[in-house]
């Protein structure tokens, strides 16, 4: 049975990582090895001309610095509001706070493709085409996010905070001193997921974005054009580039949520 379900890990894994493998090697690719039967999955001569030309022959560096500096930017508000709001859902007792709870949650079900008109209606109402603001202001609020951080928030014994106020700390040190780190598994885990659907996000820059010097990598990835004349070794070596920094971030950080969880649960 363990070797049935290694097998079975092994080739999900195969899977998943294949079209990785492929990306990076074709992005080393000559034109030749894209035409060659039968088809390679190396290069005959690894060649770094495609990375020269995705950047030559396309505005890459402009596309790929509104990428980085909007998943940047848009995951540190992210996460912020939702560590927040999760903080106040679980710590903090007011009138209306379990319905107004169950109606942010309520909202995961609504299909994000029926708020793209009123969204964009309210975004180009307040100007905000055109700019890095628009571009990440209706994806800041997370009801998955706020649901997952106060869920485990309710993990942590309320008795904590209280003998954390008696010895005059506040909540917002009470928050950065000692519930974030507790929690830091899954708020690394909800950050890279944050940074990565901010900086894979196709549609919506699309459609708040007409100058091409606001537009993200996704969407100049779609312009490059070379794949009209079977070229394709530009727009993969855009594509290497486009998940280095999710790839970057996730072995950064599997570590770190590794020893969390095994710390987290050791300790229970």
């Amino acid at each position: 049975m363990k070797k049935l379900t290694a097998l079975i890990a092994t080739l999900c894994s195969l899977v998943i990582v294949f079209p990785i493998f492929y990306s990076i090697s074709a992005s080393f690719f000559s034109y030749a090895d894209f035409t060659s039967i039968p088809a390679r999955l190396l290069p005959s001569v690894p060649t770094l001309e495609n990375y020269a030309r995705a950047f030559k022959e396309s505005n890459l560096e402009r596309f790929l610095a509104n990428s980085l500096l909007t998943a940047s930017l848009g995951t540190a508000l992210r996460m912020a509001i939702s560590i927040i709001s999760a903080y106040t859902f679980s710590f903090f007792t007011f009138k209306g706070r379990d319905t107004l709870f169950v109606l942010i949650v309520a909202t995961m079900l609504l299909p994000s493709d029926a708020l793209l008109l009123a969204n964009y209606t309210t975004i180009r109402a307040l100007r905000l085409t055109d700019s890095y603001l628009g571009i990440i202001s209706t994806l800041l609020l997370a009801p998955t996010h706020i649901f997952m951080l106060r869920q485990y928030f309710k993990t942590v014994s309320s008795e904590y905070r209280e003998a954390a106020i008696l010895e005059g700390c506040g909540d917002i040190r009470f928050l950065t001193t000692l519930l974030i780190p507790i929690s830091k598994a899954v708020v690394i885990t909800l950050a890279i997921h944050s940074f990565s659907t901010i900086f894979n996000d196709y549609l919506w820059p699309l459609l708040v974005t007409n100058k091409e010097s606001m537009r993200t990598v996704q969407v100049g990835l779609t312009m490059l054009g070379f794949s009209e004349n079977l070229d394709y070794g530009p727009q993969f070596a855009a594509i290497t580039l486009l998940i280095t920094p999710i790839l970057i971030a996730f072995v950064a950080m599997h570590k770190p949520i590794q020893t969390s969880v095994s710390t987290r649960f050791a300790g229970r």
